[in-house]
């Protein structure tokens, strides 16, 4: 009988305390929910400062730490992670936190006279600097002396095999009178006789023509060809005035796809001087002393001697680098079929430390291929420095020394080579 009495006791006490326990969690969640914060008089409110980096990115400075301290007559200290905040009441006597700007405009923040990136962090924002589209410029930036330039697209539709070619405009054509009348004539080179001509625009330097031509040509010569514009003004007696021109190799690259590509380029000057006795070489030379890199861009040559007798006609251009006249590394263009003035547009590069660009040298031959594997020079052109060249060779080696990163561009006269 003892027993369950103590039992029965035992019970008892330990319901009262769990009730007590449970009181006493309610009453002190209710103490912490009505408890507020309240604003300090005389202090000042934390201000978040911010810097514009010179890119134009928005970046929040964080606040300075400083230790915890507690007015006298306030019973709590405010967290670090809550200071700066603001807070609202709300209607049924909570404290929420109110919405505020992770970084905020700087034209509303202080300027502070000295900003370093290292003690500044991103807080989140959204850097429109980094969606913007590059501006095109194509319109606006024309070099000096520039001829005019030319908008074109060009689409080749592999199952029809036709090439399908769109004028687009031209801006700022350089008219030998005030006005300017002028037409585009298409070639597609090697074909001298066979053309395409727009629709003459009247009295203006910036024509829109939005016109669209069509060449059939098969998909095995496709890209040996090139196509040519010429620009024209129309004077008043009809009389055709070369303006300038366009040159454009139809490689791989550009037909591939089956899609519509714009392109630009700038015009031309045609060159009247009549072809050297092997012909002439147009090429370009640039040189990068921070990634020791040669660049050699072969344009194109003009007025070759071809030996039509040895079949099928194709030229190409064996570029070679040397040292001491010791040969180095050779690369060659792709073969462009039956033209004596074939374009290439080809680059090629080649590692060479600047202390070595006065005994290196480059030779450039043009070569006809031959039945088989075999193929016969044409004509070369060496340039290098003093001591390998003179005139117009030495001239465009130092012109490229004299402007690194820089492509300088000339034509060169072909020489006789004493390669069998």
């Amino acid at each position: 009988m003892a027993e369950q009495l103590a039992l029965v006791i035992g019970g008892i006490a330990g319901g009262l305390l769990l009730l007590l326990v449970g009181v006493s969690c309610c009453l002190w969640r209710r103490l912490c929910a009505t408890l507020a914060y309240e604003e300090l008089p005389g202090t000042p409110a934390v201000a978040t400062t911010a810097t514009s980096s010179r890119h134009g990115d928005k970046l929040c400075e964080p606040h300075a730490r400083t230790p915890p301290s507690r007015p006298p007559g306030v019973p709590f200290v405010l967290p670090p992670s809550l200071r700066g905040r603001d807070w609202v009441p709300l209607h049924s006597g909570e404290w929420a936190q109110a919405p505020r700007d992770p970084c905020p405009a700087p034209e509303l923040l202080p300027h502070a006279p000295s900003s370093n990136l290292g003690d500044t962090c991103v807080v989140g924002a959204i850097n429109p600097e980094l969606y913007k589209f590059s501006e095109d410029k194509s319109e606006t930036d024309f070099p000096a002396g520039c001829l005019g330039r030319l908008w074109f697209s060009v689409e080749y539709q592999q199952e029809a095999e036709r090439l399908l070619v769109g004028l687009i405009k031209a801006r700022q054509l350089q008219a030998p009178s005030e006005t300017c009348s002028p037409l585009v004539k298409l070639h597609l080179l090697p074909d001298e006789r066979r053309f395409l001509q727009s629709k003459t625009k009247r009295k203006t330097s910036n024509p829109q023509f939005d016109e669209h031509f069509i060449f059939q040509v098969s998909s095995k010569s496709v890209t040996q060809r090139v196509l040519r514009f010429s620009v024209y003004h129309v004077d008043r007696q009809r009389k055709h005035q070369l303006l300038g021109q366009v040159l454009f190799p139809l490689k791989h690259e550009t037909l591939a796809g089956d899609c519509r590509r714009v392109i630009w380029r700038d015009l031309e000057a045609e060159s009247l001087e009549p072809p050297s006795e092997f012909g002439d070489l147009q090429f370009c030379l640039g040189y990068n002393d921070y990634l020791s890199r040669l660049t050699v861009v072969v344009l194109r040559a003009k007025g070759l001697r071809l030996q039509e007798d040895k079949g099928v006609v194709s030229v190409f251009v064996r570029v070679s680098l040397m040292n001491h006249n010791k040969f180095v590394k050779c690369k060659k263009t792709s073969a462009v079929l039956g033209s004596i003035n074939p374009v290439y547009n080809e680059t090629f590069s080649f590692k060479t430390d600047a202390t070595e660009l006065d005994t290196a040298s480059l030779s450039l031959t043009v070569m006809q291929s031959l039945e088989g594997d075999k193929s016969r020079p044409l004509g070369r052109v060496v340039v290098g420095p003093y001591m390998y060249t003179r005139g117009r060779e030495l001239e465009h080696w130092d012109r490229m020394l004299s402007r690194p990163k820089e492509l300088v561009k000339r034509w060169h006269a072909l020489g006789r080579t004493s390669e069998p």
